[in-house]
């Protein structure tokens, strides 16, 4: 599945970031088809201009639903900061999502600008996990790529690498998969944080891709 970014059918969600999946949202959201900046010609600019403190804006979008669980996952895309916004960002979060044989698989990392670390998320705990992976704040007016590998071996995922501009960083971390007898379902997903500022700021995504096997 290419150029996500360009799908029709993105879904939006603000107060699911807070306690309880409720709360006042931030003001976000996000446009398609931007020009410039842009390696395809068409980028989606994911954006939020404020509201409460440490929310974020939440962006999904739902793929063909895949019967087994995956025996390999990538995920990766382009994003660019312009300059105005280097330091604005609390985190920058991605993640795909399966629900098969009514267990749910969540595949998520964190960009964590507060800990300079990569994050995990543990989505039976509902808690961000650090890792020994560092992170380096993007460069701003820059195109950054992402990789993310991952798989799923019976009622287990396993967050296998992540790759940043041609940097491979081995993870190895896994989790147990959650029963919520949800139904074949798949999504990706892209989000933005705000800082305790709620600083606004802008990323741009491109070549946004899934490839997956059952």
């Amino acid at each position: 599945m290419s150029n996500i970014q360009n799908q029709g059918g993105w879904q939006t969600c603000g107060g699911c970031g807070n306690d309880g999946g409720g709360g006042t949202a931030p003001g976000y959201g996000f446009d398609q088809g931007i020009s410039t900046p842009s390696l395809s010609g068409s980028s989606t600019d994911f954006w939020i201009t404020g509201g409460p403190a440490y929310t974020g804006g939440y962006y999904f979008i739902e793929q063909p639903p895949v019967q087994n669980p995956v025996s390999y996952l990538r995920y990766e895309f382009d994003l660019y900061i312009p300059a105005q916004y280097a330091s604005a960002p609390q985190g920058i979060e991605f993640e795909c999502q399966q629900n098969a044989n009514g267990y749910t698989y969540n595949y998520a990392w964190q960009a964590d600008y507060a800990s300079k670390t990569w994050r995990v998320f543990n989505f039976t705990t509902k808690h961000w996990e650090g890792t020994s992976i560092a992170f380096q704040p993007f460069a701003p007016d820059s195109w950054h790529h992402i990789i993310a590998m991952y798989h799923a071996q019976g009622t287990q995922i396993f967050h296998d690498s992540l790759t940043v501009d041609g940097v491979t960083y081995p993870a190895n971390i896994v989790h147990d998969a959650l029963f919520t007898g949800n139904g074949p379902e798949l999504t990706n997903a892209f989000q933005v944080d705000l800082d305790g500022n709620s600083t606004p700021y802008h990323v741009y995504v491109d070549n946004m891709k899934v490839s997956l096997a059952d």
